[in-house]
């Protein structure tokens, strides 16, 4: 394939990207320059090995993120320069390193636990937690953290029970899933360690429902094992992946959100105002919060492919900054307001193509639920510190409040 209108363009320098911690909601700078300097550039991080290609705009991210040209799987077994000593998800199992077809047929597998029949399930039950929670901080009097008593605690619970993990335990799980996630793990084998206790869990959980059937995710896992659908290595990557993305991802985020919105009041009053507008207010909170730090697993160029005016040959590692493509103007214009009135691009929260997270349903049911409960029951709610002295979640992939101290 001919591809003369970047071949003959030299490649970009390679930048260092440290990824430092952010406050609040502070985009990060670094993409903020490179997305109006090099759109396409080439960057190393942290660890690893060599360096790669970052794409930042809208359009190129959906290009390479459903482009079969560029390949998950090709990633197993390379070194490349990264955020972190260790992968968090296996690299032998699972949805995270494969590519269709046989991403297509783990992905099937998954999706009968993801449904919006058994979110119509799941959110009752979700309700009466979040009441529960907010019952109790309540009773403790303000001000409180909404962190401790709601965002933390409440997608532990709603995870729990999507994958039948019984009450008595969850406390276990929760430890090891932000362990699992800290970026502060600077070492192989403190990385090591979070990941094998996280896979015990697991296992333990998997072999509990081989005894005893249930119409959970661990059921619908073991299921599939049984009838030779998927493998043991798979089904415990699948649940793990599950585990990350609803629990310790879920808690981040959600804070964020709720920061969001007592720092943006007349956007907080329009939601109490106008309470049939809480779906479309949490699409954009998506939209507008910044999920993570840096970036999340890469790609390989299987072919030599042409992406924003940039030549990226055959196997070199690509890339995909999510969060700024979140806020590129092109797509979305005034990207730096919270706007619950936006009628264009859909945003890339939860990723684009084969990848696409089939968590989503479940975050945006935690999501409304969270949001709705805190705004009836405390109609007046408001920060108990100034913005600025609310604390951030430090060395973390996915941001957020480290506390959210509120009153009412």
């Amino acid at each position: 394939m001919a591809l003369d209108s970047a071949s003959d363009t030299p490649p970009p320098p390679v930048r260092f990207w440290p990824v430092d911690d952010l406050p609040a909601l502070e985009p990060d700078p670094f993409l903020d320059e490179v997305m109006r300097e090099e759109p396409v550039t080439r960057i190393k991080l942290p660890h690893g090995e060599g360096h790669a290609w970052l794409v930042t705009r809208y359009d190129d991210v959906r290009l390479v993120t459903a482009d079969p040209r560029f390949s998950r799987e090709r990633l197993i077994g390379r070194l490349v320069t990264s955020m972190r000593p260790e992968p968090v998800a296996s690299q032998t199992a699972g949805l995270q390193y494969i590519d269709p077809p046989r991403h297509n047929r783990l992905r099937r597998v998954v999706a009968r636990a993801f449904t919006g029949r058994s979110m119509q399930r799941l959110r009752p039950l979700a309700e009466r937690r979040a009441a529960e929670l907010l019952d109790r901080m309540e009773l403790a009097g303000a001000p409180a953290d909404l962190m401790e008593h709601l965002h933390g605690p409440f997608p532990s619970a709603v995870i729990r029970d999507f994958l039948g993990v019984d009450e008595s335990d969850w406390h276990r799980w929760a430890r090891t899933g932000e362990a699992l996630l800290s970026a502060g793990a600077e070492s192989k084998e403190l990385a090591k360690a979070a990941a094998d206790a996280t896979r015990a869990r697991i296992v333990e959980l998997l072999e509990r429902r081989r005894a005893e059937p249930r119409d959970d995710l661990a059921g619908v896992l073991a299921r599939a094992v049984a009838d030779g659908e998927i493998s043991d290595d798979e089904a415990i990557s699948l649940a793990i992946a599950v585990q990350v993305s609803g629990g310790h991802a879920v808690r981040n985020n959600s804070g964020s959100m709720m920061y969001a919105l007592l720092t943006h009041l007349e956007q907080l009053d329009q939601l109490r105002r106008e309470p049939d507008l809480l779906p479309k207010a949490v699409d954009e909170l998506f939209r507008y919060v910044p999920h993570r730090n840096g970036v999340g697993i890469p790609r390989v160029a299987t072919e030599d492919v042409e992406v924003g005016g940039q030549l990226i040959r055959a196997g070199y590692v690509v890339y995909n900054a999510y969060v700024a493509a979140k806020r590129d103007p092109v797509a979305f214009p005034d990207p730096d307001s919270l706007d619950f009135g936006r009628t264009n691009a859909a945003h890339l929260a939860f990723g684009h193509g084969p990848h696409h997270c089939l968590a989503a349903i479940m975050a945006r049911m935690e999501a409304e639920v969270m949001t709705s409960a805190v705004l009836v029951r405390f109609p007046k709610i408001r920060l108990a510190v100034a913005p600025e002295d609310v604390e951030s979640q430090r060395q973390c992939l996915i941001r957020g409040p480290r506390t959210l101290p509120v009153t009412w």
